[in-house]
C-alpha cells in the first residue's frame, strides 16, 4: 500500500486577492495546547508501567511503535530520514481477517504522541458502548525533534524547512498502517482528527487528501491564520462586517495571552522554526497552508468532506474568532459543518478533553456504515 497523493491546488488568490498572499500573518501561530510539555532527560526514562496502566483499563490494545517504555520500537520515516514514534490503538477483539475504519489523531503543540495515551480510554469506551464502530486509531509524533518541547514550535504536519512532515503522515505513516493492519479502503472509512496544532493539520491535510479521507474533526483548530478585525486587531471577536486580513509578519506581536496577559506567546516562535525568513518570504507559504483560503485554492466542493469543529469561548489564542470566520466563509460556499461550542473552555489539554465525547460520537456516526467487515475476495475463497 503506497501513500496517498494530494488534490491539485488551483492557481489564483482564493478568498482574498493575490497581493494579500505576500502580506500575511505569521503562520502557525496556530497552536497549541498550553498543557506543560512532558519533557524528560531521556526517552528511555519514561515509566515502563505507563503503557501497562493504560492497557489494564481498556478493552482494546495499544501497539507500541515508540522508544518510550524501555525498548526502541520506532519506525523509520523516509520523508524525515529518521526514526519516529507512534502509538496504534486496536479495538477490542481485533481480527486481522476483517477490515476496519481508520483514524489518525494528531496532537497539539508542546506535546508528542504520549498525550494520546490519555485519550485512548475515551476512544475505547465509545467503542465498547457502541457509540463508535471498532476502529483503528493511530497517533504519530509530530514534534520537531522527536520529543515534546515548549521551546520550539511543533511541525504542524506541513512540509517546511523543519522537515517533510506532511509526507511523513500521508506517505510514511499511511503506508505503514496499511501494511501492518487491516484497514477498509473506502475514503468514507478514514478520518483525520486533532487538537489545536493537530486540528489545523486535520483540516489542512483533509482538504488536500480528500480523495483518501472524507472525515475531519478538530478541537481548537486555527483555521484562519490571517485573521484580523477591520481595525487590525487580532484578539477581537469575529464580526463578518468588520473583517480584514493580516498582511505583515509581526514577530514580537502576541498570539496568545494566558493568566490575564502575564504569559504571552509571540509570533516569532512559530514562523522561525518552519520557514527561512532570511531567504524566502514565508507569507506566501502561510497563505497556501491556511485552511480558510484552501477552501477556494483547492476547490473544495460541498459534500466532499465531512467536518466537525469543537471550540471554546475563553480561548487564549482567540481561536474562537478564527473558527467563526472559517465557519462563516465555509457556509457561504455551501458547506455544512457540525459545531460544538463550550463557552467556558480554555485552550488547554484539559479544556480540549471536554469536547472528545461529542467529537467521538460524531465520528462514530460517520464511520458506522463502515464497520469491520471481511473483504469480499476473502469470502469467495
Amino acid at each position: 500500500m503506497q501513500g496517498v497523493e494530494p488534490m491539485e491546488r488551483r492557481n489564483g488568490s482564493g478568498i482574498v486577492k493575490r497581493k494579500y498572499l505576500f502580506g500575511a500573518l505569521i503562520a502557525l501561530f496556530i497552536c497549541a495546547t498550553m498543557a506543560p510539555a512532558q519533557v524528560t532527560l531521556g526517552r528511555f526514562r519514561h515509566g515502563r508501567n505507563e503503557l501497562e496502566q493504560v492497557q489494564s483499563c481498556i478493552g482494546g490494545q495499544i501497539v507500541d511503535f515508540t522508544c518510550n517504555h524501555g525498548r526502541d520500537n520506532r519506525f523509520f520515516s523516509p520523508a524525515l530520514c529518521t526514526k519516529r514514534d507512534m502509538y496504534v490503538y486496536l479495538p477490542p477483539c481485533y481480527d486481522p481477517r476483517k477490515q476496519y475504519p481508520l483514524m489518525i489523531y494528531m496532537h497539539g503543540f508542546s506535546q508528542d504522541e504520549r498525550s494520546f495515551l490519555e485519550l485512548v480510554p475515551m476512544f475505547d469506551q465509545a467503542i465498547r458502548e457502541g457509540k463508535c464502530p471498532p476502529t483503528i486509531v493511530a497517533s504519530p509524533d509530530g514534534s520537531l525533534f522527536g520529543r515534546p518541547s515548549f521551546l520550539y514550535a511543533g511541525s504542524f504536519y506541513v512540509n517546511s524547512k523543519a522537515g517533510r512532515f506532511e509526507d511523513y503522515v500521508m506517505q510514511d505513516v499511511w503506508t505503514l498502517l496499511h501494511e501492518k493492519f487491516s484497514i477498509r479502503p473506502e475514503p468514507e472509512a478514514h478520518a483525520l482528527v486533532g487538537g489545536s496544532m493537530g486540528g489545523f493539520s486535520a483540516y489542512n491535510l483533509g482538504i488536500k487528501y480528500r480523495a483518501a479521507v472524507r472525515n475531519v474533526a478538530a478541537v481548537f483548530p486555527p483555521l484562519n491564520l490571517r485573521y484580523l478585525d477591520c481595525h487590525g486587531r487580532y484578539f477581537a471577536d469575529f464580526d463578518p462586517n468588520c473583517l480584514s486580513w493580516r498582511q505583515e509578519v509581526r514577530p514580537k506581536a502576541p498570539v496568545a495571552r494566558y493568566f490575564g496577559g502575564l504569559v504571552k506567546i509571540r509570533e516569532r516562535r512559530f514562523v522561525n522554526a518552519l520557514f527561512d525568513t532570511k531567504r524566502q518570504n514565508p507569507i506566501a507559504e502561510i497563505a497556501r497552508e491556511n485552511p480558510i483560503e484552501m477552501l477556494d485554492t483547492y476547490n473544495l466542493r460541498p459534500g466532499e468532506l465531512e467536518m466537525f469543529i469543537g471550540y471554546g469561548g475563553r480561548d487564549e489564542f482567540n481561536i474562537d474568532a478564527q473558527v467563526e470566520s472559517f465557519i462563516y466563509f465555509a457556509k457561504c460556499r455551501g458547506h455544512c459543518i457540525s459545531v460544538m461550542y463550550i463557552k467556558s473552555a480554555h485552550h488547554t489539554f484539559e479544556g480540549g478533553k471536554q469536547f472528545f465525547p461529542g467529537m467521538i460520537q460524531w465520528l462514530g456516526e460517520k464511520l458506522a456504515p463502515y464497520g469491520p467487515c471481511i473483504p469480499a475476495e476473502s469470502t469467495r475463497r
